[in-house]
């Protein structure tokens, strides 16, 4: 296998940007919505200057409110997901009775670039799934400049089902473009995604393709769970790994159980290729590619189910590369709800008032406590040091000083309690004690939003790669 020999020849990665433009994060903000939010900009100048106290009062009220909300929602979710077991299950006797000559066919997307230090556990891990090799497609899709992946992969002198597939090297240099390149060179009935660092559990393929066969044709996409091999590397990992488990154990399968749009993984999601062609693939400019398809596969009237496997990864350990991991994932986050809101009143009737609700509760308001938390932060700082009277004014009527009241005890308690709970249902008990300092995590989580939101106007399809192979796989 030679990188001559595996060029991608050319096809069209950038479909989505054609043939659906408005679902396409290439621009940031549209005419209208620049002129929409210039216009918010200037009424509010005007009412600051005119009615300061009142204008200062309602957005207080409004951000309580909306913060209020968002935690009890995902205390809700939480609450379905620990009430009954919302994923689906393959018993042994389900995988005894699989057939070979019946499995479908299933192609391995692998995007890789600067990889090189790990790509040979990766190809170990592979190589440990439970599934035919004449049934299996396996694509390291690798950037045509990084010469280093391409050698090494070479030297590895690989054999089917595994091929090198060398991207042209164009822009943007993202993950969704790489993988849009293996997707429309894929003839296979399923299709998965795992990252460089992956080691799924060996019988994946084998539940995930067991699973399709169970649940309904509008479910085209299964997520399996994801977690940490890392988990006590250090303080940073543990809150990581506390994280991932309430995120894929508790509110993936919550969302789920609710069919709501589901803010996919960016690993080990299993598709039904063709309904993904159909959804012409990833949006190559956006740095969470995973949310935005969870949530056009739900504007398509698709439905997502979370499988009861799990793919290990490497947590980040290092600070400044977490902080970059998770701006990187909080621009995404942005750059799917500016996507998606642009025509608000027809994602409203694309999804339905309640799931309409959700996408602003959980994939809005995600982005929302990372920008809001250091605001009130300072306030509470600047209250107790100076006593300022304008922060007292602001929280004057009893309802609103009530509700901050609840919103500092209640969020405090809900978040806390979700990474306790995330660490039970994992059965990481020792990692439980460690939660009870999660607010140091979130002042981590806020830099990285902020971090993004200054990064979403200067360079917002920038992807800030994670650096693996910090920590021995296990």
């Amino acid at each position: 296998m030679t990188p001559v020999e595996a060029r991608a020849p050319q096809v069209d990665a950038l479909r989505l940007l054609r043939e659906c433009p408005d679902e396409c994060a290439y621009v940031t903000l549209t005419p209208r919505q620049a002129m929409v939010g210039a216009m918010l900009l200037l009424a509010s100048a005007v009412l600051l200057l005119a009615w300061p106290l009142k204008l200062l009062l309602v957005l207080n009220a409004a951000a309580i409110l909306f913060y209020t909300v968002h935690s009890l929602y995902k205390f809700y979710l939480v609450w379905i997901a620990m009430g009954r077991k919302v994923e689906l299950g393959v018993t042994p006797e389900e995988l005894a009775a699989l057939q070979d000559a019946g499995l479908p066919t299933y192609t391995i997307l692998v995007p890789l670039y600067h990889e090189a230090q790990v790509l040979g556990q990766l190809v170990a891990g592979l190589q440990r799934l439970d599934y035919p090799a004449h049934k299996l497609d396996i694509q390291l899709l690798v950037e045509e400049d990084d010469q280093e992946t391409i050698a090494a992969a070479g030297a590895l002198k690989l054999e089917k089902p595994f091929r090198l597939v060398v991207v042209p090297d164009s822009q943007p240099k993202t993950k969704p473009k790489a993988c849009n390149y293996g997707l429309y060179l894929s003839h296979s009935d399923l299709l998965v995604i795992y990252d460089a660092e992956d080691q799924p559990e060996p019988d994946q393929l084998q539940k995930a393709a067991a699973a399709f066969l169970k649940v309904p044709e509008d479910v085209i996409c299964l997520q399996a769970k994801l977690n940490y091999f890392n988990q006590r590397q250090n303080l940073l990992t543990k809150w990581f790994t506390a994280e991932y488990s309430v995120w894929f154990d508790l509110f993936l399968p919550g969302l789920t159980a609710t069919r709501a749009p589901i803010p996919l993984g960016g690993t080990s999601n299993h598709f039904r290729t063709e309904k993904l062609k159909e959804l012409n693939g990833w949006d190559p400019f956006n740095v969470t590619e995973d949310c935005d398809l969870g949530v056009r596969l739900a504007k398509r009237g698709y439905a997502t189910a979370v499988v009861d496997s799990t793919t290990w990864e490497e947590a980040s350990s290092s600070l400044w590369g977490w902080i970059r991991q998770r701006s990187r994932w909080a621009k995404g986050y942005m750059q799917t709800w500016l996507v998606h809101m642009r025509r608000p009143w027809r994602l409203l009737r694309q999804l339905g008032l309640r799931d309409f609700c959700s996408f602003q509760l959980f994939i809005g308001g995600t982005v929302f406590c990372y920008l809001v938390n250091p605001i009130y932060w300072l306030l509470t700082l600047v209250w107790l040091l100076w006593r300022w009277q304008v922060i007292a004014a602001v929280f004057a009527p009893a309802w609103v000083y009530g509700f901050g009241a609840l919103c500092l005890l209640l969020g405090n308690f809900v978040f806390v309690y979700l990474m306790v709970a995330g660490c039970m249902k994992r059965g990481y008990y020792d990692l439980a004690k460690w939660s009870v300092l999660t607010p140091v995590y979130w002042v981590l989580m806020s830099i990285g939003g902020w971090k993004a939101a200054f990064q979403l106007l200067s360079r917002p399809h920038y992807w800030e790669k994670t650096t693996h192979g910090l920590a021995a796989p296990p």
